[in-house]
């Protein structure tokens, strides 16, 4: 994380247990009417395998900046095939075979535990640039959104954390976090204020949101829950909320303009400005319950 001194004063990450649930139809659309009531406020992509609030909020992207991510380098001179590295490597990215050490870059994260362990400083760190961070403007808010490479799935967590450390001083830090449950979300939504998870009311939905909660809830993290297409399936998710005791911050409708507002990469508090109440009471909800 940034500085405390220069910090946000608010992060939320947006989340959800799957995608295609609505998680950044809610981010972009909470960052505008956030930026609206005149919050300082900061929209970070950190969904950087598919990166797509860009196509709704339609910055004008300012500054690229590589991320580099330090990679094993062998040098097989110094090599003695002792193992060490590969026994020590839990991403399976190092293998010994016969005495000859193997690295598999695209399984490597990065952690440095290979060349700290090995006896014969055989190995040492090479910096490789698995992604970039983008950064500019759009509706009144500060936009970063982070991009990995193709082929650089490992990369993804540090991609994240380098797209949070980027975020400077404001009133409001949204994040767009990536779908499920995985390291890439663990790294987005933890240490922030607030999670707000995107579910609909299907037994896919609650299926993926209760694996959602027990995430969120091992991170410490207070949270609430917004329910997308809140009038298809029935109203299992409303009442596993109530028995976990989980706050509903919002119901957005199945509604066919909404529908075609999101197909034309359009905000819904622009396109459909009768909806743009229930994102600020979603906001204000949020607001009240978050750790600051």
């Amino acid at each position: 994380m940034s500085d405390p001194a220069v910090r946000p004063a608010l992060v939320v990450a947006v989340a959800s247990g799957k995608g295609g649930t609505g998680k950044t139809t809610v981010a972009v659309n909470l960052a505008v009417v956030a930026a609206a009531r005149g919050l300082r406020v900061q929209l970070a992509d950190c969904d950087v395998e598919e990166p797509n609030a860009q196509i709704f909020v339609k910055a004008r992207i300012e500054e690229t900046t590589p991320v580099a991510l330090a990679r094993p380098k062998l040098d097989a001179a110094l090599c003695t095939g002792c193992g060490k590295c590969a026994a020590v490597c839990e991403f399976n990215a190092i293998a010994c075979i016969n005495g000859r050490v193997v690295i598999f870059d695209e399984l490597c994260h990065g952690c440095g535990a290979c060349w700290l362990i090995c006896p014969e400083n055989a190995l040492t760190d090479e910096p490789r640039n698995v992604g970039v961070i983008e950064s500019g403007s759009a509706n009144g808010f500060r936009f970063i959104q982070g991009r990995v490479e193709i082929g650089e799935a490992a990369a993804s967590p540090p991609i994240v954390r380098a797209v949070r450390a980027s975020l400077g001083k404001s009133d409001l830090a949204i994040i767009d976090a990536p779908p499920g449950t995985t390291c890439p979300m663990v790294a987005a939504v933890n240490e922030t204020g607030f999670v707000c998870l995107v579910t609909e009311p299907t037994p896919f939905g609650l299926h993926d949101l209760t694996i959602a909660v027990e995430t969120v809830r091992e991170l410490d993290v207070p949270m609430g829950v917004v329910i997308n297409r809140a009038d298809i399936g029935d109203d299992r998710v409303q009442r596993y909320c109530a028995d976990e005791r989980i706050p509903i911050l919002g119901e957005i409708p199945h509604n066919l303009r909404i529908a075609q507002a999101y197909s034309r990469g359009d905000l819904i508090v622009e396109a459909l400005p009768e909806f743009a109440p229930l994102f600020k009471g979603i906001l204000a909800r949020i607001e009240r319950a978050a750790v600051r």
